[in-house]
């Protein structure tokens, strides 16, 4: 072998094959902060980590171990690309129940809310394409979008949340989506009112742009009223909603189960993109999920990890007083 061959095989590197997508690629805040909550002597105010104290461990034993008995075939099996029928039945029976009719067909079941953003942003974004978040915006969702280069226009936010205004007609032209956190946003915890929600998807509507609706953390509300979702608004302003759901903060992050709702054209799309992913969530956290939570367990789930949430604000507001 020749010297000058040697020599290029010497000065090899396989990041050198990298496509320029993944070269573009910065580090992940999120995972550097998760890195930092393994630390024994940190407690972390920025990961998001739900309390283990509200996990449901008892009823997910009970669950997982009734699952892998009475149906371990399904449990370990392959499972259709839009998830566990029964559990997409629940969750559209949960929205119709709150007055937001939902068919079935309408929910894929995805592998927690971060593997919504991942699809959503495939589905909409071109290399360069416009997309309206937040100012500031949850990071997590701009890791993932930032995958397929888009072009960020951000709106801006006051102490009543997104304002609807700055939205002009030369930000939401050809716009993809609108990206928004309406209950307890991260990072600046503020929760929309009603009226900049009407604003909202009446303004949506009237330019044709869709609205992502991310809400994680709706369920935990210890005080003050609920509010309706965008969805629900959405709907009867004639606006295009697309909402995103997960089980990680009120029963278990480690189960990465979440879901989308959203019309059907969406939802069939997005089935194709999760194949070309991952095929399918994981069947028996599925299965597991829907066993735990079928017939009333968040009538008395919901409230006790609601008051375990207040107790601790109170705490940190003493201490910090």
């Amino acid at each position: 072998m020749n010297d000058s061959i040697k020599t290029k095989i010497n000065d090899f590197r396989v990041e050198d094959k990298f496509s320029q997508r993944a070269i573009n690629l910065s580090g992940s805040v999120i995972r550097e902060i998760l890195k930092v909550t393994e630390r024994p002597d940190v407690i972390s105010f920025a990961g998001g980590l739900p309390s283990p104290k509200g996990f449901p461990k008892a009823a997910l034993l009970e669950a997982f171990t009734k699952v892998l008995t009475d149906n371990p075939e399904s449990a370990l099996q392959y499972g259709p690309t839009e998830g566990y029928r029964p559990l997409r039945e629940w969750v559209a029976q949960d929205f119709t129940k709150r007055g937001v009719k939902v068919d079935t067909e309408e929910v894929l079941i995805v592998s927690g809310s971060q593997q919504a953003l991942d699809l959503l942003g495939k589905l909409f974004i071109d290399d360069g394409a416009k997309i309206l978040v937040e100012s500031p915006s949850y990071l997590g969702a701009l890791q993932s979008f930032s995958v397929q280069n888009p072009r960020y226009e951000t709106v801006q936010t006051d102490d009543s949340g997104m304002i609807p205004a700055d939205i002009t007609p030369e930000k939401a032209k050809d716009a993809r989506f609108i990206y928004a956190l309406p209950n307890f946003q991260n990072p600046t915890g503020i929760t929309m009112t009603l009226e900049r929600r009407q604003e909202l998807v009446e303004t949506c509507a009237k330019y044709g742009l869709p609205i992502i609706e991310d809400d994680p953390y709706g369920e935990l509300r210890f005080e003050g009223e609920h509010l309706p979702s965008l969805l629900e608004l959405g709907r009867k302003a004639g606006a295009t909603v697309i909402r995103m759901g997960s089980f990680s903060k009120i029963l278990a992050p480690g189960l990465r189960i979440g879901f989308v709702i959203a019309p059907v054209e969406v939802i069939n799309k997005m089935v194709q993109l999760k194949q070309a992913t991952d095929l399918h969530t994981q069947s028996i956290s599925q299965m597991a999920v829907y066993e735990a939570i079928k017939g009333n367990f968040f009538e008395t789930h919901l409230p006790a990890v609601r008051e375990l949430y207040r107790e601790q604000c109170q705490f940190m507001l003493n201490a910090l007083s």
